[in-house]
């Protein structure tokens, strides 16, 4: 078992990180186990986002953390995020957002010098931002059915389009916003300022999974952008399928982090549990739920912390990443119903948590490429003949 996590990491994964690694992750945990957990059952319920707890994140540094020499690895960040998503799917979401999503989208998009210039404001914090590329009717199908559009009018560019499900707007500074450029038809990314004229957004209601994380429909009319707010690097969909190919490999961490904290939240229930006169974990149908559950979780952290030394490594491939989502959140589903069904009646209910994971894992599952579309990337890879339509 692992120091870090003695209760879902019995091959000692997590002790691949340093000591310099692993303590920027304990300070998370104190500050998730604190001030965040006590909080999330209550706006759960509510829809809502307990946004002051906001500072305290921010203020842990962990893009770029004191402890670690240089930019830090792929497995810390991994393990960054592991342990957001054991607690919550929504704060692991609302983190990613900027620390994967935005960051990933400047790092990948930007300039050399935009880069530098963006880079530091947004490991403090000082410049938020969002991804905007799925749309109201494009989801799947966005790499050839992107329909917001860009028009070059001099130093500016005119948009005009809508976004969907996009997490953490209301409170950014940019919307980071991909569209079609009406001249030459390829797809470009653009900063927009979150209240420039002509820029909409309204609140998605009646969800049922990731209720705290604030998800958005933009519109977006006749929005001007001066040319010095586009991602320079951005010039192409296969620009964009560079950012995703990081982006997937963050949602498989957190669906990890799903089915560790669905599987210790049940854990702590069937061995505080009585039926029949005896503890509920020492039943044997329990306990061989359990020892899925467990296998489960084992497996998916091995898959991405060898993706993560891969990715360390410069091997970037996005059958790789695909491969990570698509099984890791397939057998997320897996675990966290298995969760439930060992809580019993009480896994419908907020005070055990398993009902937070087990309803959070179906927006897991869809985002950053469904499990259709990220097969069809593995099989593209394995056949050499796509069977996209």
């Amino acid at each position: 078992m692992s120091e870090l996590y003695p209760d879902c990491d019995p091959y000692g994964i997590a002790d691949r990180l340093t000591e310099a690694e692993r303590a920027p992750i304990l300070r998370l945990r104190t500050v998730l186990d604190n001030e965040i957990k006590p909080l999330v059952a209550k706006y759960w319920e509510k829809g809502e986002f307990p946004y002051q707890i906001a500072p305290s994140l921010h203020g842990l540094n962990l893009m770029t953390p004191e402890e670690i020499d240089g930019e830090p690895r792929s497995l810390y960040h991994g393990f960054r995020i592991f342990e957001l998503a054991r607690t919550d799917a929504s704060m692991a979401t609302f983190y990613t957002a900027q620390a994967g999503l935005f960051r990933t989208s400047c790092r990948v998009g930007a300039s050399p010098e935009q880069f530098a210039e963006l880079d530091p404001k947004i490991t403090s914090f000082e410049t938020t931002g969002v991804f905007c590329l799925t749309e109201p009717d494009h989801g799947s199908d966005i790499a050839g059915g992107l329909a917001a559009t860009a028009e070059r009018q001099g130093d500016e560019w005119v948009i005009n389009g809508a976004k969907r499900w996009i997490g953490g707007a209301f409170t950014a500074d940019y919307l980071a916003v991909f569209a079609r450029d009406v001249a030459d038809g390829q797809v470009k990314a653009f900063l927009v300022d979150r209240e420039a004229p002509g820029v909409t957004l309204e609140k998605i209601y009646g969800k049922t999974a990731l209720r705290m994380m604030q998800n958005a429909d933009i519109s977006l009319e006749n929005v001007r952008v001066p040319e010095a707010q586009r991602l320079q690097n951005c010039n192409s969909f296969k620009d964009v399928a560079a950012m995703l190919r990081v982006m997937r490999s963050d949602v498989a961490w957190i669906a990890t982090g799903i089915q560790a904290g669905a599987y210790e939240a049940a854990l702590r229930y069937v061995c505080s549990r009585e039926q029949f006169g005896k503890s509920l974990g020492s039943f044997q149908l329990v306990q061989e739920k359990l020892a899925r559950m467990l296998g489960n979780v084992t497996a998916s952290l091995s898959m991405v912390s060898d993706l993560a030394a891969k990715q360390d490594r410069g091997e970037y491939r996005d059958e790789d990443s695909a491969l990570a989502k698509m099984w890791i959140s397939l057998h997320m589903r897996e675990t966290v119903a298995l969760a439930r069904e060992v809580v019993g009646g009480n896994g419908i209910t907020l005070a055990t948590d398993v009902a937070r994971f087990h309803a959070d894992a179906e927006a897991v599952y869809s985002y950053e490429g469904t499990h259709e579309i990220n097969a069809l990337v593995v099989g593209r890879s394995i056949t050499g003949k796509s069977a996209f339509a």
